[in-house]
């Protein structure tokens, strides 16, 4: 039986920008960065949930993205990742963390999305998910997902060890939880109480109140270097000292911290092992270079191609010059569709060498609601599944054939084997798929795409494909009348 990690709470993309100074600009006394390389990887909740993966566990995170650039790229990053992600619809913008950094110091923090949006419902899938749990962490970043009603109760309702990781503009956490981790300063925040005493005192002090309010089972307050002190029903607190004091960088410890703890529960750990095991992870984690040494080095998904994006209009063909190329103009179209209340559908393909067959799926596909999104694989996807002489057309020309039918709203393209990264960026109510799927009766083939689709509610269905029309078929006959012509044009 397939075990199985939870995160639950926001995620951010974070972005470190790396570049050198040399100069202060002429109009104001500051320093000007020069850009030399520039990393994305996900934050918050999705950091977690990247640090939790290939630790013997199926990861899922559940989290909310917007219908913007951030979000797509975190699905991306998570999903090479292997982390399975539930995103719930978001308001708003992705939230983004962006560092400008020269010679490893930080020189400015630019925050981007605005205030936190408000999170869609989880569907079925999701109350499934957490009920089916080895184990869940929360993750809270105090924007609004563990806020989420229906989502406290499935957590509630879960009969798996529950890890919460505070946040002070977050909410309490859900009664009867295994063990929270705030790290000093939290509790402070989170109690209103004022420093008196020792350190260990005012750390035991809040972690007993913080406790007794949230009926908690236990409460471990990090505190860096030095360890950790663990309140539980006993009537002293338990001090775990670090193996030793490292000097680092110190970002993602804190998630490091609870995703050790909480893998420990699930795998049937005491409390007090669990905060052991964490509090030496955490170390080595920092000891070791932290995120950067942490987190491997993503790769870059590619540009869309076909131009700037431009918001997307209603159905029908696009003006002239104007091509609904690329994330931002897919983010246009559903975030209209979804604001009207609409359907949105997407399929995906190749679509080497466009035939009638294919116009045929794309306007069956465009009937079934309001809006069509293309997920078009790329050169490099394409040349993996097909082989190297593949695709015949590039994905600059294919895209932008595409767009140009009136049945198809935007293009996506996609540099992944699967469209399962940016299916869970859209999210579409309706996945379709061209082919004689579900037409032979008896047991019939499961969409690959369907377990993506079930995470939102989403529905996979078949649409007639004309017969005798295929890229390979063409392909084949061309080069069949090219050797009886004798190559002749």
């Amino acid at each position: 039986m397939t075990r199985r990690l939870v995160v639950v709470g926001d995620t951010l993309l974070d972005r470190d920008v790396e570049g050198v100074v040399t100069r202060l600009c002429p109009d104001s006394p500051v320093p000007v960065l020069e850009e030399t390389t520039s990393l994305d990887r996900p934050g918050g909740a999705g950091l977690a949930a990247l640090f939790a993966a290939g630790r013997g566990f199926e990861v899922a995170l559940v989290t909310a993205l917007a219908d913007d650039a951030a979000g797509a790229r975190l699905s991306s990053l998570l999903t090479a990742a292997g982390v399975r992600v539930y995103a719930l619809p978001l308001a708003g913008a992705t939230p983004e963390k962006i560092r400008l950094r020269t010679r490893g110091r930080v020189l400015l923090r630019h925050d981007r999305g605005g205030p936190a949006g408000r999170p869609g419902e989880p569907g079925e899938a999701v109350v499934e998910l957490l009920a089916g749990a080895a184990a869940i962490l929360v993750s809270d970043y105090g924007r609004g997902v563990a806020r989420q009603p229906a989502l406290r109760a499935a957590i509630a309702a879960s009969d798996a060890p529950v890890v919460w990781d505070p946040h002070p503009r977050g909410p309490a956490a859900v009664p009867g939880i295994r063990l929270a981790t705030p790290n000093e300063v939290e509790v402070r925040d989170l109690t209103g109480d004022s420093p008196g005493g020792s350190r260990m005192a005012a750390a035991a002090r809040g972690a007993q109140g913080l406790r007794q309010r949230w009926r908690a089972g236990a409460v471990a307050v990090t505190l860096g270097g030095d360890g950790a002190l663990l309140c539980h029903a006993g009537a002293r607190p338990l001090v775990v000292p670090a193996p030793a004091h490292a000097e680092g960088d110190t970002c993602g410890a804190g998630d490091r911290f609870s995703v050790a703890a909480s893998i420990a529960l699930a795998e049937g750990a005491l409390v007090s092992e669990a905060v052991q095991r964490a509090v030496a992870e955490a170390s080595a984690y920092v000891a070791g270079g932290g995120v950067a040494a942490a987190v491997p080095v993503p790769q870059l998904v590619p540009a869309a191609p076909g131009g700037e994006a431009v918001p997307a209009g209603p159905a029908g063909p696009p003006p002239d010059g104007v091509v609904r190329v690329g994330i931002p103009a897919a983010g246009e179209v559903i975030t209209r569709v979804r604001a009207a209340g609409g359907t949105v559908v997407a399929t995906g393909g190749c679509f080497d060498l466009l035939h009638a067959g294919h116009l045929a799926t794309l306007q069956a596909a465009r009937q079934l609601g309001d809006a069509l999104v293309v997920c078009l694989n790329s050169d490099a996807s394409v040349a993996a599944l097909k082989g190297p002489d593949r695709p015949l057309v590039s994905q600059a020309d294919r895209s932008r054939l595409l767009a140009a039918l009136g049945c198809v709203d935007a293009v996506v393209v996609f540099d992944e084997p699967t469209p399962e990264a940016v299916l869970a960026w859209l999210r579409p109510d309706v996945w379709v798929k061209g082919g004689d799927y579900g037409t032979g009766g008896g047991d019939e083939p499961e969409l690959p795409e369907a377990e993506v689709l079930s995470r939102w509610g989403g529905q996979t269905v078949v649409v007639p494909y004309l017969d005798g029309r295929s890229t390979s078929g063409m392909i084949a006959a061309a080069r069949s009348r090219r050797r009886l012509t004798g190559g002749a044009r």
